[in-house]
């Protein structure tokens, strides 16, 4: 048992759930704290999160509630919101965190104004705090219901990085630890945004050769993107890069993959946005104006963008694709 037996999770989504419940498991004090004090209340008397996660127990141990003051107790922190909410909530631990706690972000995305990763913008609110970034190939229902999973989680401070993920390690949750934090953020990002596509070949019936070709060439643009940012290829090539796009690309159980499958089969992305949170959907347009900021080609994430923006039909994205200049793969 490592330092870290107080254990806070914010953010009481189907993924803040499923990392309480699997934290718990081990015998650790969890408190999982929800925005709204009614749905703390809902999960204390119902034993599960019903809005987020129904039919998955809270595993003993899990203490949810809605007070902010409960994070002082915390000696780990881990912020289980969304990318464009990462700010708001940073901002809102200030008063409530003790100093020096680490704060682990599992947000995947690029907040849209800035151009900014979680890491920096947590960091930037809570200066005093070590920052981490948990991502990699994982579904909240497979967490949650003690499925083998293994995620990686990266720290600029290594022997840090290493703790933590023996902290929250389980014998079905399996944490690998590095200091590439950028680059496991990028994993994260850029994947969502691929998964859309993958979601968009589905949905139009464009067969499984169409969506292989995507998730390969997709990859190579990741890769492109990562080495712009001074990544690791390393990085790129494990469980937040690869491993995280493989299972995305390939489920509808991903959310993105069904926002794609949805505007693949001729909805609005604004019609589908209003019925769930698709992190690709918030984070295409910036990674694309990041990419050309930093002169690197990204085809599939531009017609990603382009059609969640309403500029162009998924017969046209398809079109503009498979007519580029043909050249030496790379």
């Amino acid at each position: 048992m490592s330092d870290f037996d107080s254990i806070a999770v914010l953010g009481a989504g189907a993924w803040g759930t499923a990392l309480a419940n699997a934290v718990a498991r081990e015998g650790r004090t969890v408190t999982l704290i929800a925005r709204d004090p009614e749905h703390a209340w809902e999960m204390r008397t119902q034993g599960q999160n019903m809005r987020r996660l129904p039919g998955v127990p809270l595993a003993e141990g899990v203490s949810p509630t809605a007070d902010l003051s409960s994070l002082a107790a915390a000696s780990l922190v881990i912020l289980a919101t969304p990318t464009q909410t990462v700010r708001a909530a940073s901002e809102g631990l200030v008063s409530h965190i003790t100093s020096g706690t680490p704060v682990v972000s599992t947000a995947k995305g690029i907040e849209r104004d800035s151009g900014l990763y979680p890491t920096e913008i947590i960091g930037a609110a809570l200066a005093s705090s070590p920052v981490a970034a948990l991502s990699g190939p994982s579904f909240a229902s497979d967490v949650a219901r003690g499925l083998p999973t293994a995620v990686v989680l990266a720290c600029a401070d290594a022997t840090l990085a290493a703790a933590i993920a023996e902290a929250l390690s389980s014998p079905t949750l399996r944490l690998y630890h590095g200091a590439d934090v950028h680059g496991v953020e990028i994993g994260g990002a850029a994947k969502n945004v691929l998964a859309i596509g993958a979601g968009v070949v589905a949905g139009k019936g464009l067969g499984e050769s169409a969506r292989a070709a995507l998730v390969a060439r997709g990859f190579a643009e990741l890769q492109r993107f990562a080495s712009a940012c001074c990544a690791k290829p390393e990085t790129l090539m494990g469980l937040s890069g690869l491993g995280d796009l493989v299972l995305t690309c390939g489920s509808a159980k991903s959310r993105n993959f069904a926002f794609g499958e949805a505007l693949g089969r001729g909805r609005s992305a604004a019609d589908v946005a209003r019925e769930a949170l698709a992190e690709g959907a918030y984070t295409a347009d910036i990674l694309v104006r990041v990419a050309r900021e930093r002169g690197v080609d990204m085809p599939i994430c531009e017609a990603v963008a382009k059609l969640i923006a309403g500029g162009v039909t998924v017969d046209d994205a398809v079109a503009a694709l498979m007519t580029r200049p043909l050249r030496a793969e790379r």
